[in-house]
């Protein structure tokens, strides 16, 4: 998998320039002197990490989901759905995990993309994440002011100002409680990540206290009148096995969110330490929420007979405790706050990130003085929310937000892959460096010209250390030990990057062709066959040869290290290439217009602006010496 990169005077024609300039990757992190002027506050520690986390999870979603999904699929197998739900979701958890840690900086799955596969599947990543997150933000406030309303009597509880009013003559319902909302929680979000998580804490404790009262009120109803929803004909699964598997790919969507801690990875305080204890935390306590709640549901009231929009309302006002009714909206409503908040908090870091790297403009990337957050894509990002909120019903826009979510969890579980089987073993170095380097000679005499940086080829192989022939004798003993396949290191780095290509084009092909059961059985089967052979001989081929020995020191060393890999992030890469194939043309069709632009964004600015647009490549070993170097000529 060796990615070419080259700079803005390309020799080749411009055709291969734009090939190359789609695979430069960047480095880590920005210690070696690619300074961005402030830098955010280091203010968050485990508890601030597990309120971001289960605030931007838990939203409205578990107040309705409960109702469709035990309704349509799952019956009173519904926590099963959860459970296999919030298994699959912690799958990608692992991978983020690892990646928060090692690569603790802002931008999330956009950066770990950059770092490890290159400028053109990050900016796709980066792009489909603002989606993401404005259309997520713009959705949830949308809901608020309904179920404000039912707080104050009814729909027309809520005062003018506030209320719902369709422009005459359009078909718009402008809802200025959203646009307020969005306005309020982007306020926050200025004042310091330390405040913003502070009231999002607050908000979080009210919509969990209100879902453990749910809990254990119901828990009481239930062992009172002897849990009528589980002693039903029909048996535990109604729809079948099948039909509980279909709920856990429904009730997914309710685990998206977590994402949003590792947007914080460079705001954390000890990021090795805190990130993954607090996005493992924040799943496990969404996923026991979650099955909790519907354990008492469909026990409550049988599943047929469950209000669809308000189910847990309903059953509480089936067993005569209206009052009841009150609380449960509170708590919807404190979880679409959270939820809020939860979606507006990632996108200004992603934007930041994005202007760092130079593909989207320097103004996005300036970070305020006084409170350590990046303001200016703040505030821009709550105008276009706001503007979304207040004009629009986006709810039928909400599939662009799983696919947004789904890219990032795909990347993820990618580049762990790499990261262990495959790691760079190239910096970027400034243009700036260009002597320093120039005065390196390469192995057999060559040295870099002036007009071009060092590529991965085999023909201007960088500054090679001489002493790669006794690694290589020592490597290949090392796998007889062990009983690994033995290769040389060139040779394994070329096997591991093919199985991990295989592994991909496996599952999407296996993936395409279980789903899509219009097609003939003489194109769907072999399909299949062909997916399931290439996901299989990627897995085989990457469990036989060793692993990287770089891992263990790429990025920030001591962090958390996913477990079986790479059987974890092939299964994790299938199910979530499966739930992004089965959302439908329609969505598709809205998302590749939105990803269109982005190319033409990319195209026309991003490629050009580009941090890495006259970088200078060198192996890692290299780089480091290089840095000394400079750094003693200065002094």
């Amino acid at each position: 998998m060796g990615f070419l990169v080259d700079t803005q005077k390309e020799g080749g024609g411009h055709s291969w320039g734009y090939v190359r300039s789609l695979v430069r990757r960047k480095q880590v992190d920005s210690a070696n002197g690619n300074s961005h002027g402030h830098q955010l506050a280091k203010a968050l520690t485990v508890p601030h990490l597990v309120a971001i986390g289960v605030g931007a999870t838990i939203g409205a979603g578990v107040y309705i989901l409960v109702g469709t999904v035990a309704r349509e699929h799952s019956g009173p197998s519904l926590a099963l759905s959860f459970l296999i739900a919030g298994i699959a979701a912690g799958l990608s958890a692992f991978c983020y995990a690892e990646l928060s840690s090692r690569c603790p900086s802002a931008g999330s799955a956009y950066h770990y993309s950059y770092i490890c596969v290159g400028e053109g599947v990050a900016w796709i990543i980066g792009w489909a994440l603002i989606l993401e997150y404005t259309i997520g933000g713009s959705a949830v406030a949308r809901g608020i002011s309904p179920n404000l309303a039912l707080i104050f009597g009814g729909e027309d509880g809520l005062p003018a100002i506030l209320a719902r009013h369709q422009i005459p003559g359009l078909d718009v319902v402008v809802d200025p409680c959203a646009a307020i909302l969005v306005f309020v929680v982007t306020g926050l979000l200025c004042m310091g990540i330390k405040e913003s998580t502070f009231a999002q804490g607050i908000v979080t404790a009210i919509n969990v206290c209100v879902l453990l009262f749910v809990i254990v009120a119901g828990s009481y109803m239930g062992f009172k009148t002897g849990w009528p929803g589980y002693e039903l004909s029909t048996g535990f699964f109604p729809f079948g096995v099948d039909g509980m598997f279909a709920g856990s790919a429904t009730v997914f969507f309710a685990f998206i969110g977590f994402d949003s801690v590792a947007s914080t990875a460079e705001e954390v305080r000890n990021p090795q330490r805190d990130l993954p204890i607090g996005i493992g935390l924040a799943l496990l306590l969404c996923c026991s929420l979650y099955m909790m709640v519907s354990i008492v549901i469909v026990g409550l009231i049988p599943y047929y007979a469950m209000d669809p929009d308000t189910p847990i309302s309903s059953a509480f006002a089936s067993h005569d405790m209206q009052w009841a009714v009150y609380l449960i909206t509170l708590g919807a409503v404190m979880a679409l706050c959270s939820a809020l908040m939860g979606a507006l908090l990632p996108q200004p870091r992603i934007l930041m990130a994005m202007a760092r790297d130079g593909l989207l403009p320097s103004i996005f990337s300036d970070i305020n003085k006084r409170t350590q957050v990046p303001v200016k894509a703040t505030v821009a990002t709550g105008l276009c929310a706001a503007t979304l909120a207040f004009f629009m019903d986006v709810s039928q826009l909400a599939g662009m937000v799983s696919v947004g979510t789904l890219l990032a969890f795909t990347m993820v579980a990618v580049s762990v892959l790499i990261l262990r089987y495959v790691p760079p073993d190239e910096q970027p170095l400034p243009s700036s460096l260009q002597e320093r380097v120039d005065s390196v000679s390469f192995i057999g005499g060559e040295t870099t010209s002036s007009g071009h940086v060092g590529t991965s080829d085999s023909s201007h192989q960088p500054l090679i250390d001489n002493n790669d022939a006794l690694v290589d004798v020592a490597l290949i003993k090392n796998q007889e030990a062990l009983g690994c396949l033995v290769l040389s290191e060139e040779n394994r780095r070329i096997v591991a990057g093919w199985s991990i290509m295989f592994t991909c084009v496996g599952a999407f092909l296996l993936s395409y062709s279980a789903s899509s059961l219009n097609f003939p059985g003489l194109i769907r089967y072999p399909l299949c066959g062909v997916g399931g052979c290439l996901l299989l001989v990627g897995l085989i081929a990457l469990s036989s040869i060793d692993q990287d020995d770089a891992r263990h020191t790429f990025g920030h060393s001591g962090g958390y290290m996913c477990p079986f890999v790479p059987l974890l992030p092939i299964i994790c890469i299938l199910i979530n290439m499966y739930l992004l194939v089965n959302l439908g043309s329609a969505t598709w069709a809205r998302v590749s217009v939105w990803l269109l632009i982005g190319v033409i964004v990319y195209v026309f600015y991003g490629r050009k602006n580009s941090s890495l647009a006259d970088a200078v490549y060198v192996t890692t070993a290299h780089a480091e010496e290089i840095y000394r170097e400079h750094e003693g000529s200065l002094a």
